[in-house]
């Protein structure tokens, strides 16, 4: 099964993977968080899901993310995080 996201709902759908929040995700991209909260609602639902959980798990199948997969240094810059133990 072939699953058809634009590279920003890639792009979005991977950092919510990361457990980046709507706010964070927008901060690393440059997007207003509604834009960035479209993108996250668009790749679910074409992804057929409603929970976050779920979208992780997908990312994971569909190679939009792996378990070794991490922010960068500039993304955590960006979004303001910390080191939280798993990014």
């Amino acid at each position: 099964m072939s699953i058809h996201l634009t590279e920003r709902q890639r792009q979005v759908v991977r950092l919510t993977s990361l457990g980046c929040s709507t706010e964070e995700t927008a901060a690393i991209l440059g997007l207003a968080v509604s834009t960035a909260d479209n993108h996250k609602a668009a790749a679910m639902q074409r992804l057929g899901t409603d929970k976050a959980a779920l979208l992780t798990r997908l990312a994971i199948k569909y190679r939009i993310s792996s378990l070794k997969d991490k922010l960068s240094a500039a993304e955590k810059r960006k979004s303001g995080r910390k080191n939280d133990g798993w990014n």
